[in-house]
């Protein structure tokens, strides 16, 4: 192949010549990315260019180095886990959420005490610094190895109106969600989704690729008079999963008349 000439730095050259390659097919997802020694025979340039390209091709996502194994094409197939977001009671009472037999936990989950913080009294409509229960969960799923981080907040407040979530305030959150009801709160959910970069410790929790951003939940369970009760934070990689809701119609309050 000739040596190519196109503007930019060199490396951005070389880079751009493996995205095309990628995108039109000719590295394929999945296979590995040619040699360091084959990039520089078919590019003529030297070893460090061939490496910042690659470099820069993974600060893209493009691919990904697997650690003994080289650099490899990122696959671009689907998901490989659906979460269910509905939340369904059953005939018993008892609250069902389509997911809740899918994850094993990795490790014994871990509670602890905290405070709000800005982000999190926010959705929680609390101050900062407000006393709260925590427990941290990480999961993943047997079929496909996706992780996920899973996080309950519950303000001290509620805790305390409701005895067995006091005492062990590190239940599943089916089991929280019985207890405010049998407390005598109407409950239903609200959730954000969004999409960001993984903080470093996450990314490692998560077994995430370079380039991967996470998906972060946030639903928050009401109660009484539309109060927050509890706060939920899921993250999961964004490569691994899709969010799935079902959606149905609220009823229109009636309007008023004149009489």
């Amino acid at each position: 192949m000739t040596e190519i000439q196109r503007p930019g730095a060199l490396y951005q050259q070389v880079a751009a010549a493996i995205r095309e390659a990628i995108l039109n097919g000719e590295f394929t997802p999945g296979a590995p990315l040619p040699s360091e020694a084959q990039l520089i025979e078919r590019y003529k340039v030297s070893r460090p260019t061939v490496r910042n390209a690659v470099a820069a091709l993974r600060a893209e996502g493009l691919i990904e180095v697997r650690h003994g194994k080289g650099s490899f094409v990122r696959s671009d197939g689907q998901p490989t886990v659906t979460l269910e977001r509905r939340i369904s009671r059953a005939s018993d009472g008892q609250f069902v959420m389509p997911n809740g037999a899918v994850w094993d936990e990795a490790e014994e989950p871990t509670p602890y005490r905290s405070h709000t913080t800005k982000a999190t009294g926010q959705l929680l409509e609390l101050a900062e610094e407000e006393a709260l229960f925590g427990c941290d969960r990480l999961l993943t799923d047997p079929a496909s190895g996706a992780r996920a981080m899973h996080r309950t907040l519950i303000p001290f407040e509620v805790a305390e109106g409701i005895p067995q979530l006091a005492e062990a305030p590190g239940q599943q959150p089916a089991s929280v969600y019985g207890l405010l009801a049998q407390a005598g709160h109407k409950l239903w959910w609200s959730e954000t989704v969004r999409a960001r970069m993984p903080l470093p410790d996450e990314r490692t929790a998560l077994q995430l690729p370079d380039a991967t951003p996470i998906l972060h939940l946030a639903r928050v369970t009401h109660g009484t008079d539309d109060r927050p009760l509890i706060l939920e934070e899921l993250c999961v990689g964004a490569d691994r999963a899709e969010l799935a809701y079902r959606i149905t119609a609220d009823q229109q309050p009636a309007r008023r008349t004149r009489d």
